[in-house]
């Protein structure tokens, strides 16, 4: 077992697709506003239906304010060193230090020549990633006297000027599975970047490969720990365990920790466009790794808060959520959703108990969507696509029922402060702040994060797919802003709390408008559109 102690990264890696721009930046955008670390992009500069990944990410690190900016990896042979380094560093100074440099020898030979490369042989490859890291780090080193000179059979720079400097130590990343290539890393690297996908045996080859990496380390007096170790993933999110990272969030948590621990692995890169994946792997599966990785290093026999099983009902689907929040949610069952045949999921019915008399609504205003079309067949994934919506919005439901369970017992004086931070730890939100009022924020932000995803980019995409949905949407778009008002509302009496510890009653009021107005607004969502998504995806061309 190999734990080389890095800090944990978990990003995402995004498909930058020409033909949608606007989904690629609001899927960057949703990385970002998750709590990923890192938002990645293959390069293929020679596929025109591919954005200039660099120029991708100079738009993002304009779009965005923290998440970390990366090829996956870039494509060397039509990247020319000197520029690159310059490049990188413009980009990393313009950021406020938020560029990493993944690397490539190059894969795609007659494309890399047909767009101006010159074709190399593996071996030769290698030669040229090692003369490239040595010229971009001479770039870089701004300090030194003198111009950059190296004399490479692939790259000559006679006295080139240097700098400027990167606004941080940037991370060269390289993407490797042969081992002269992996010895390469552990000589001159920062960091190990493969993808799981491309190892025949799966999460057992890492060990071999680790060892090489960790040879050319030791062979060039390097600590092998100096070299991160990260690896792009993908997978399912589904109810039951089907296979490696194919099942519930808590099944990848414990099979991502498994590969901190024993094969050093300290970044995950999810392989993704799907907004409801990357919400789920950023703020379920991240958190969970951080702390089980996090007790482990510090000594302890159990994590610092348990990871709960989910609960299951007889076919393994997740059951009812608990708590007060509302009533059962939507469930996949063989039966009609919304009118149609044939469709297995169930739309959550709007709440029968309101905690509160504020009406900030009509509800008997609200549109309706368009019939679907009679007969229509839809298929498994379409069937997926369909729940999706209602698995988040269980999330939402399950954790605003824990937040009422809490507050009520807090009210009654069941539950002290001490274990009050017992049962925050049990929570799927995971803070560093185990406090009432930092659990309440980060819900509303979450609520918050999931309907400026649906604002971005969903929506925009059900427009164009079905006019008859624009009366629909118009009435989520407004009620969003609605909620979003409720949210401030909520935020504010956590101030007064702060201040005021007594006035535990106004955030009681405050929490009750909330849970009205969203479960009314979660269930009427279901009821429109989670057909729609059945058939039309969360964005263009995932069905």
């Amino acid at each position: 077992m190999t734990d080389y102690g890095h800090e944990l990264l978990f990003g995402g890696f995004l498909t930058p697709d020409a033909g949608h721009p606007e989904q690629v930046v609001a899927r960057a955008r949703l990385c970002e506003q998750a709590g990923l670390d890192l938002v990645t992009f293959q390069d293929h500069p020679y596929q025109p239906g591919f954005l200039d990944t660099w120029t991708l990410m100079s738009y993002l690190a304009a779009a965005t304010s923290r998440i970390r900016l990366a090829g996956n990896v870039l494509n060397l042979p039509l990247r020319q060193p000197v520029v690159l380094a310059r490049s990188v560093a413009s980009l990393d100074l313009l950021s406020g230090g938020r560029v990493e440099l993944g690397l490539g020898t190059g894969a795609f030979w007659d494309a890399i020549e047909a767009n101006g490369g010159r074709r190399l042989t593996p071996g030769q490859s290698v030669d040229a990633l090692d003369e490239a890291i040595r010229i971009i780090r001479e770039v870089w080193a701004a300090d030194r006297r003198g111009g950059v000179r190296v004399d490479g059979e692939h790259y000559r720079v006679v006295g080139a000027k240097r700098g400027p400097a990167p606004a941080h130590p940037v991370g060269i990343w390289v993407g490797a599975y042969k081992p002269r290539l992996l010895r390469l890393v552990g000589r001159t690297a920062d960091g190990w970047l493969p993808s799981l996908a491309y190892l025949p045996n799966g999460p057992a080859d890492l060990a071999g490969l680790n060892a090489l990496v960790d040879e050319g380390a030791a062979a060039a007096g390097r600590d092998p720990a100096e070299v991160r170790r990260l690896l792009n993933v993908s997978g399912r999110f589904t109810g039951t365990g089907a296979g490696f990272l194919d099942g519930p969030p808590r099944q990848w948590v414990r099979e991502l920790t498994d590969l901190v621990l024993e094969h050093g692995t300290s970044g995950f890169v999810l392989g993704t466009d799907d907004p409801a994946s990357i919400q789920l792997f950023a703020q379920e599966v991240a958190p969970g790794v951080r702390e089980l990785v996090a007790a482990e290093r510090a000594g302890s026999t159990t994590p610092a808060a348990p990871l709960l099983p989910e609960p299951t009902g007889p076919a393994g689907d997740p059951t009812e959520p608990t708590g007060t929040a509302g009533p059962a949610s939507g469930r996949r069952e063989t039966v009609r959703a919304g009118g149609v045949a044939g469709l297995a999921v169930t739309p959550t019915p709007a709440p029968e108990v309101r905690h509160s008399d504020h009406r900030l609504w009509d509800e008997s205003t609200r549109p309706v969507a368009p019939p679907a079309p009679a007969g229509h067949v839809y298929s498994p994934q379409a069937q997926a696509v369909g729940g999706h919506l209602v698995d988040v919005h269980d999330h939402l439901r399950r954790e605003l029922g824990e937040i009422r369970d809490l507050l009520d017992q807090v009210r009654r004086g069941v539950v002290s402060a001490g274990d009050a931070r017992g049962v925050l730890n049990r929570m799927t939100l995971r803070q560093n702040n185990w406090t009432l009022g930092a659990y309440c924020a980060a819900y509303c932000t979450l609520v918050t994060q999931h309907h400026g995803l649906e604002d971005d980019a969903i929506f925009p995409h059900l427009r164009r797919a079905d006019p008859g949905l624009v009366p629909v949407i118009d009435r989520l778009e407004q009620e969003h802003v609605v909620i979003h008002e409720v949210v401030e509302g909520v935020d504010r009496a956590l101030v007064a709390l702060i201040g005021d510890p007594a006035r535990l009653t106004g955030l009681q009021q405050a929490v009750d408008v909330l849970t009205d107005t969203l479960l009314s607004h979660l269930s009427y969502e279901e009821r429109n559109i989670v057909e729609p998504l059945a058939r039309y995806g969360f964005y263009p061309g995932q069905l």
